[in-house]
């Protein structure tokens, strides 16, 4: 430590430009994680305003605030938003900020690239945002912009959605390939990949996924600019195209899409549950196999989003019993978590609350999903709210929660202060809270038959949708306590120690808190006390 300290003192000149320049020019790891962050915080309040706009218009039947043709612009955006604007840079941020200090790499590989590829971001969302402002209005034919609704029938503002929807995809890929680069190429002398942590694997197999699946969503969104200006039909069964094709295409992007929001979410959990049972993680190996397996697992099971298109019967049974296998590395996963805080020391600090959390609430997503993997059971659930509270259970205590866990869990260490641990508890159990009572009566909405992306409802759905209307604003509300305690921390508070958490391991651990702003300088030879035969 001695020697580090002294390597990294003596490179105090290399530091940060001064002022606004410092953001705009950087190459460093640290800022640009920042940068991600930070935009994925404020889009995740823009996307929230945009699910409390929808949620208060659903709290009573009837047209309460905002007109139908809104209501669908609110729900295209908002999803939109969520996904492209809010889980995936957020994740990309942890990526930037970790990966380096994980692997005992002084930066990303790429950090030129690194730069460009966080600033396409905001142009891109800034264009995209800008269609609300455009005469016929916003996208308003939902996230997953099913032709012909996208194509024939969509406002002329879709052209500026395809365009952003272009600038994310090369902004994703560019981060990919960064991250395949460093962490193949950069890692500390030593570090076997069946060494590196859990987050980096993840990251690792993400990143694969990135580039394999955002070309097939640049496909399809350049083949609707092809049907709306070029006169093609690829899409348009009066041309004698197919709009079932386009669902085919979407959703081949969409499901592996669906694990890079998952993915990263593991290994987090994987770092902080491990620290606070103050034990080893169990079955390190098993882990990063059912990594790998759901990564693969997740390219041959698209069409279980489509089995009320009308496929064949031998297509339909392909697909549910490829979904109810895919079960089996997340099970593996699950189990290990919890094999992990069996006889642990376990502590409740706010990371581990959020893991915990994630742990149980995901796992309930997952069953759900479980209910629509099968074909004849879809059929009801199609379409419905039921879907709509699947999905949430997956991504708000799956990629959210981890995402929150992560900033508790590290804060201390990018800042050099520990945060206010009663508000981050407070925090917590508000969000816990609203994120039940907001979802989980949609799951009987839907079992009664109630479709999705409706303005209006009957009234038998009055009282559930009062539920989660209040269980909305309470989840929205209470993030304002996490902004609080995040600035709070960046400016003051208890000094932290090197190693944060009394449980945690690896190199990131050896940095002081916070970490100079070139890592590691000279390479720290890693050596792994717990080395498994594999």
């Amino acid at each position: 430590m001695g020697s580090l300290e002294q390597t990294v003192h003596s490179t105090d000149h290399h530091g940060p430009a001064k002022g606004i320049t410092r953001w705009l020019y950087t190459t460093n790891h640290k800022d640009i994680g920042t940068l991600y962050l930070l935009f994925s915080l404020t889009m995740f309040f823009v996307g929230g305003c945009m699910a409390l706009t929808i949620r208060a218009e659903l709290f009573q039947p009837g047209l309460q605030l905002i007109m139908p043709e809104f209501f669908n612009q609110m729900t295209t955006m908002h999803g939109l938003i969520m996904v492209f604007g809010a889980v995936m840079p957020a994740f990309v941020g942890l990526a930037n900020w970790m990966i380096p200090m994980m692997v005992g790499s002084p930066d990303m590989a790429l950090p030129r690239m690194n730069n460009w590829s966080f600033w396409i971001l905001p142009f891109a969302f800034v264009m995209m945002l800008s269609t609300l402002l455009m005469e016929g209005g916003a996208p308003n034919f939902g996230w997953t912009f099913y032709a012909p609704l996208s194509t024939t029938y969509a406002p002329p503002s879709v052209t500026y959605f395809i365009f952003a929807v272009h600038m994310m995809g090369i902004s994703s890929i560019m981060g990919a390939i960064n991250v395949i680069a460093t962490i193949l190429n950069m890692r500390a002398p030593g570090m076997k990949l069946m060494d590196m942590p859990l987050f980096v694997w993840t990251w690792l197999i993400t990143a694969f996924l990135l580039i394999a699946v955002m070309p097939v969503l640049a496909g399809v969104v350049t083949m609707m600019l092809m049907d709306i200006h070029f006169g093609t039909s690829f899409f348009d069964a009066a041309g004698g195209g197919d709009p079932v094709l386009f669902q085919h295409v979407f959703w081949f992007f969409g499901h592996p899409e669906v694990y890079i929001m998952i993915l990263p979410a593991f290994g987090i959990v994987s770092e902080i549950i491990p620290t606070f049972a103050r034990k080893r993680l169990f079955g390190y190996t098993s882990m990063v196999y059912a990594t790998g397996s759901i990564a693969i697992l997740s390219f041959i099971v698209w069409a279980h989003h489509m089995f009320t298109v009308g496929l064949p019967l031998a297509g339909e049974l392909f697909f549910m019993y490829t979904t109810m296998l895919i079960a089996v590395p997340t099970g593996v996963k699950v189990f290990n978590w919890v094999a992990t805080m069996f006889r642990g020391s376990m502590t409740f600090e706010t990371p581990m609350l959020f893991s915990l959390a994630f742990v149980v609430l995901f796992t309930i997503g997952g069953f759900s999903g479980l209910m629509l993997a099968i074909a004849p059971a879809d059929f009801q659930y199609h379409d419905t709210y039921f879907v709509v509270a699947h999905f949430h259970y997956v991504l708000v205590p799956g990629s959210i929660f981890s995402i929150m866990a992560a900033a508790y869990y590290w804060l201390p260490k990018w800042t050099g202060h520990m945060y206010n641990e009663a508000m981050g508890k407070l925090h917590f159990w508000l969000s816990f809270i609203g994120v039940n009572i907001t979802f989980f009566p949609m799951h009987f909405l839907g079992l009664a038959g109630m479709p999705r992306r409706i303005p209006d409802y009957a009234l038998q759905f009055a009282d559930f949708n009062m539920v989660a209307t209040f269980g909305a604003f309470l989840f929205g509300f209470s993030q304002l306590i996490f902004v609080y305690n995040v600035i709070s921390c960046a400016r003051s508070g208890k000094k932290a120690t090197a190693r944060v958490w009394e449980g945690s391991h690896g190199l990131e651990w050896t940095l002081p808190s916070p970490p100079p702003y070139h890592s590691f300088t000279e390479p720290p030879v890693f050596t792994n006390p717990h080395r498994e035969n594999s």
